[in-house]
């Protein structure tokens, strides 16, 4: 709604589990500092494109998949099998630069405003241990339900995962007077729109081939709540409300100097709680060329 407003959804978000291929380049273990990108930005419609730091740096809090057993070029998976597949999962903080965003992603979706990092948890907390965590894969009735190869008993039985996932910011200033990072947002992976298994089957449909330690992106990880907003973009409604923070600061976007938290768990009576660590970077100032 944010970049469309006409048109929220196109027409193929409800039918295909849709996604674009990244990098492995780019990807960085929790704790490394983030570079405040630079790209083409579009300040008004009558203008001209110009070249500088992205004003609208961003955060998306998602859960990520680590392929265990792949396939081999030209074999699809089947959705049946493709659960038993994934190795694992972390937390996966895919930066965003919306302002580069905004004017790149069509017609052939994010570049450079998505590949200059994504920072992941030290830990990868295995399928089996996440196995008491498993829960029910729902579709909206009224949304269409998926084709037959991205449906199976099992898939709707407990395709998904229960992961309480948070959002944190720690600014320059609550370092400097000693305060705690301050806590955003509370979502949860079991509001997927698909299954960890239905990705791995579309993904490789068409004979695509996975390998051991492919990773695949859940997509931002909002709920239906407006406290479950799993991005700034989301959260102060395209920079339009900025969010109030206790210490007097009031953020849109992230600024330099501020260091997001991403952090999640697993629990259930009868079961052993799960952490999957601390997944955080700090912003630095953009480089010039």
């Amino acid at each position: 709604r944010m970049f469309r407003p006409d048109a929220p959804l196109l027409p193929n978000y409800k039918w295909v589990p849709i996604g674009y291929h990244g990098r492995s380049s780019s990807i960085l273990v929790s704790g490394a500092p983030i570079t405040r990108p630079c790209g083409q930005l579009k300040t008004s419609a009558e203008a001209p494109p110009v070249f500088g730091a992205s004003r609208r740096l961003d955060l998306e809090l998602e859960m990520g998949f680590f392929v265990g057993k792949g396939n081999p070029l030209g074999d699809p998976l089947s959705i049946d099998h493709a659960d038993e597949r994934i190795f694992g999962l972390c937390l996966l903080n895919d930066w965003s630069a919306r302002d580069i965003q905004a004017w790149e992603y069509q017609p052939l979706g994010p570049f450079l405003s998505k590949n200059f990092a994504s920072t992941i948890s030290p830990w990868v907390v295995t399928r089996a241990a996440l196995e008491p965590f498993r829960s029910a894969w729902i579709r909206d009735a009224e949304d269409p339900q998926p084709l037959a190869y991205l449906q199976s008993a099992s898939n709707r039985a407990a395709g998904g995962f229960e992961v309480t996932m948070d959002l944190s910011i720690e600014t320059q200033a609550m370092r400097a007077a000693g305060q705690p990072p301050e806590r955003l947002a509370t979502t949860n992976l079991k509001h997927a729109y698909w299954t960890a298994a239905q990705l791995l089957t579309h993904h490789a449909s068409n004979g695509c081939n996975l390998r051991p330690g492919d990773l695949l992106g859940s997509g931002t990880m909002s709920g239906p709540a407006p406290h479950e907003a799993a991005s700034l973009l989301e959260l102060s409604l395209g920079g339009k409300q900025p969010i109030g923070l206790a210490n007097g600061e009031t953020r849109s976007f992230i600024e330099d100097g501020d260091r997001i938290i991403l952090r999640a768990h697993c629990a259930r009576e009868g079961a052993v709680t799960i952490g999957f660590g601390s997944c955080h970077g700090q912003v630095l100032a953009a480089r010039p060329l």
